[in-house]
């Protein structure tokens, strides 16, 4: 098949999306299908290149060119609404080939939506935040879970994120092309059944299928790793921590619980600092460390030297990929009974789920943990046995076949 994939941003840029679109995509190359990637050009990168058998046409859109109204150029902004220079770029690559399917993931499909008649394409809509209702797509108001959009209080949200000049017509633009998505799009793909729950796919009658995140088979590899990051780590046994430095990911509340633990092994924070991100963290008890920016083999490598994980997410994480890579690591997990979290961890035998928020549980629950040796080896069994069904092995067929048939229902009705 012929597949363009039209994504917001792509490796080097780091992030969960960027990432499962390029594992995608090599996946489905590999597979024998031609991908290409149209995304947003970002500095330093060409216009054109192939990564591993992708072809990757880096676009500009016209609300890059406004400068600081537009944001950090590392992470380019595409609004909910179309934009006129990145439709122009995209109506060319559409009439370049004859696409079977075009996958978008993201809001940069607003500005494909307005050429979608040139093609007879299936179009598929991935949905890995809450972006189709939210617009921070996070459904996360005020430090706590957001009840649901309504479009005052989306407006004045919107405002406080992005400011006024970027925040009124995101706002606007995400209400108005709703019409748009549901005419243009023929099946939504959330990464989870909270995705789809938090959209309202079901409530608004549109088509879905959930289709979750997913690991490279090779993770689940035995072979020996050496890396030069490795002697960061402590000597001996560690909890692990992967994930953004920020107060959605519960960082704050990972800390005030391990504040509290007797006799505790040190704590290992990995992350990443984000563009807009806080400029400091909260003050980081005895023996916790925080290592930034390790590349992904390093990260795998020190999830088997950790004795267990921790994904204390406030927020509604849609499908977190650091709960798959833990697991495939066959290591037990304590994360927050939130989102699509619960849909990758079975509470009591692939680790535990608490109460997001909630110290006093998740410092009980990493307690009673650490103090059961046996219990941890035997989730971290069951869990390596359960991430399998995340694999790209398991997971990327059934991309295929819902390629497959939205194409020979596209070829019944023509």
């Amino acid at each position: 098949m012929r597949i363009l994939m039209v994504t917001d941003l792509y490796p080097p840029v780091l992030g969960g999306m960027e990432r499962h679109v390029q594992r995608l995509s090599r996946e489905l190359v590999a597979r024998g299908h031609d991908v290409t990637v149209a995304t947003f050009a970002i500095p330093g990168s060409p216009a054109e290149e192939t990564d591993e058998g992708v072809t990757i046409h880096r676009i500009r859109g016209l609300v890059q060119s406004l400068g600081k109204v537009h944001g950090d150029s590392r992470r380019p902004f595409a609004p909910p609404f179309p934009d006129p220079k990145a439709t122009f770029a995209l109506r060319k690559l559409l009439r370049s080939n004859t696409w079977d399917v075009v996958h978008c993931h993201n809001w940069l499909i607003h500005s494909l939506l307005p050429v979608r008649a040139l093609s007879n394409a299936a179009f598929v809509f991935t949905l890995h935040d809450y972006g189709l209702a939210c617009v921070k797509k996070t459904l996360f108001l005020d430090d706590a879970p957001c009840a649901g959009p309504a479009f005052s209080k989306c407006l004045t949200c919107a405002i406080g994120t992005y400011g006024a000049v970027r925040g009124l017509p995101t706002a606007l633009g995400n209400r108005v092309m709703q019409g748009s998505l549901r005419l243009g799009v023929d099946l939504f793909l959330p990464v989870s059944q909270s995705v789809a729950d938090g959209t309202g796919l079901a409530a608004r009658r549109l088509p879905f299928r959930v289709i979750p995140n997913f690991i490279s088979d090779d993770l689940l590899s035995d072979a020996p790793t050496a890396d030069s990051h490795f002697s960061q780590l402590p000597d001996r046994e560690f909890v692990l921590f992967v994930g953004g430095l920020d107060r959605t990911k519960g960082l704050d509340v990972l800390l005030r619980a391990y504040a509290e633990l007797q006799d505790a092994p040190p704590l290992v924070i990995i992350g990443a600092s984000r563009p807009g991100g806080p400029g400091s963290l909260p003050p980081l008890p005895p023996n916790a460390i925080v290592l930034r920016d390790w590349p992904e083999a390093a990260v795998q490598g020190a999830w088997r030297r950790s004795v267990m994980g921790i994904v204390p997410s406030v927020w509604a994480e849609p499908c977190p990929t650091v709960v798959l890579e833990a697991m495939a690591a066959g290591r037990a997990v304590v994360g927050s009974r939130i989102g699509g979290i619960p849909e990758l961890i079975v509470d009591g035998e692939t680790g535990a789920l608490v109460p997001a928020g909630d110290v006093c549980a998740l410092r009980r629950s990493i307690q009673d943990l650490l103090e059961r040796p046996d219990l941890r080896q035997r989730m971290g069994q069951a869990a390596r046995a359960r991430v399998v069904h995340f694999t790209s092995q398991a997971v990327v067929p059934e991309v295929e076949r819902t390629y497959r048939q939205l194409r020979e229902t596209r070829c019944l009705a023509a």
